[in-house]
């Protein structure tokens, strides 16, 4: 297939998703804060510029736009040849560059035995005999002399030096498979111990006859971390996925993410517990605000926390989010203090999808929850779940109490290329806080008059 075929397969896929676009009257970013991604990369969609790794985020554009059966499926099938399209000189693009991989070694190779040879060529100009300059007042030229024995050892050893030199680097190139080559960014991120926050096994090799996990405990981090090593501390309850390694240090995880746990509901709905009369604490900040506002109150999050969790890829690879779990680590009695309401609500006819935690319960669970937009419902995210550079994914986790000052975080785990792992999420190194406001003051800010009012 040439490559003007590619690039129609695009093409019509991109025409497509433009077709359906317009029927909507709706704007990049209107469609794209509905389908929990980047404006920018749903219009690289629609202008033919990139194409989905997943049907995912396709099949949920053409729900938004109202899509019928038959339009889903040529959407289906032009997608297919989109990505087939993208995937063929990438190919193509990865063999040459092993090959050139390889001609370079091999030509370094040849380069030191060349250097070993003209070594031994002046090491032979050196201890020859000297000529005459074929002047009539020199006299006549003498036959060379023999050479001594420890002449021929010593140019033998410098031959047999620039085979080995030779043979090693092609045994080098034979040990390692096409597969198996070590990309720049895994070697960077196993030049020191593994980063602490997210913690890895990888699959077993074939070859071995007792696997060992090679992942670390989890370490308290609210994002992601660099490539700079750190040391691994253990979790208040570790789970089997995140054993202590036995040795060795693990590659960096392909995935990032970060979370932010001052969320309110809709922007403008949110409860905190503090421990003051209302005419000690500070009017209601802005959302943007609010961590700082809480930190300088000591503030509880009241009755429910919003953990707004973005997670995407390192590279173009797809990484296969498998599985959200949740970790209670302690519950004791509801935090004593007021009730303060950042707000009445805003209402409003979009409820995001989410994730639903009931910290009430012995065992809670995320449960996927549906969203909807002024009654066009917006799909749940179904564990698993795919994310890449590309395809950036947001989850919003709302956990709630009515009974307990709870202290939990979320394990979030993973799998790409025969790799597992599991990535700890948490308050910037502390469990996240939620505490009941059942049987407590509330209060509500009333802006004419500038003080804090009983909430009714």
């Amino acid at each position: 297939m040439s490559a003007q075929d590619d690039v129609d397969d695009v093409a019509e896929f991109a025409a497509l998703l433009r077709t359906l676009k317009e029927r909507t009257d709706r704007s990049y970013g209107s469609l794209a804060r509905r389908l929990a991604m980047n404006t920018s990369t749903l219009h690289r969609y629609c202008a033919g510029e990139a194409v989905p790794l997943d049907l995912a985020p396709v099949e949920r554009f053409a729900a938004l736009c109202g899509a019928s059966p038959e339009e889903r499926l040529e959407l289906h099938r032009r997608w297919l040849l989109a990505v087939a399209a993208r995937q063929r000189p990438r190919t193509a693009n990865t063999a040459d560059t092993a090959d050139t991989a390889n001609t370079a070694s091999t030509a370094s190779a040849a380069g030191t035995a060349q250097e070993g040879a003209v070594a031994a060529e002046a090491d032979e100009t050196e201890h020859a005999p000297d000529v005459a300059d074929g002047s009539a007042e020199g006299p006549a030229e003498e036959p060379p002399l023999p050479r001594p024995p420890w002449y021929r050892r010593r140019r033998g050893a410098v031959g047999l030096a620039a085979a080995c030199v030779v043979l090693a680097a092609l045994g080098s190139l034979a040990a390692l498979p096409d597969g198996r080559r070590t990309p720049a960014g895994d070697r960077a991120g196993s030049a020191g111990p593994a980063p602490s926050a997210m913690t890895e096994t990888r699959a077993p090799d074939r070859r071995d006859a007792s696997p060992t996990p090679s992942g670390g405990p989890p370490s308290p981090r609210r994002s992601s971390p660099s490539a700079t090593p750190e040391q691994p501390k253990p979790s208040p309850t570790p789970s089997p996925r995140t054993t202590p390694p036995t040795g060795g240090s693990a590659p960096a995880p392909p995935l990032t993410w970060s979370a932010d746990s001052q969320a309110w509901k809709l922007g403008c709905g949110h409860d905190y517990v503090v421990a003051k009369p209302p005419g000690q604490v500070p009017p209601p900040p802005v959302p943007q605000d609010a961590g700082v506002w809480a930190a300088s109150q000591n503030a509880v999050h009241g009755g429910e926390t919003l953990v707004q969790l973005t997670v995407q890829g390192r590279t173009d690879t797809a990484v296969v989010l498998e599985a959200l779990r949740v970790r209670v680590v302690g519950r004791t009695a509801p935090a004593q203090g007021n009730a303060y309401a950042m707000g009445r609500g805003c209402g409003g006819s979009i409820t995001p999808r989410s994730f639903d935690v009931n910290l009430d319960k012995d065992r809670p669970i995320a449960r996927a929850v549906a969203g909807s937009d002024t009654g066009t419902p917006i799909p749940a995210v179904r564990m698993p779940y795919r994310v890449s550079a590309r395809d950036p994914e947001v989850l919003l986790v709302n956990a709630r109490t009515q009974g307990c000052d709870c202290r939990w975080y979320l394990e979030l785990d993973w799998s790409s290329q025969g790799r597992t792992g599991t990535v700890r999420i948490d308050d910037d190194g502390r469990p996240f806080r939620t505490s009941a406001i059942k049987g407590l003051s509330r209060y509500v800010y009333d802006l004419s008059a500038r003080e804090w009012m009983p909430y009714s």
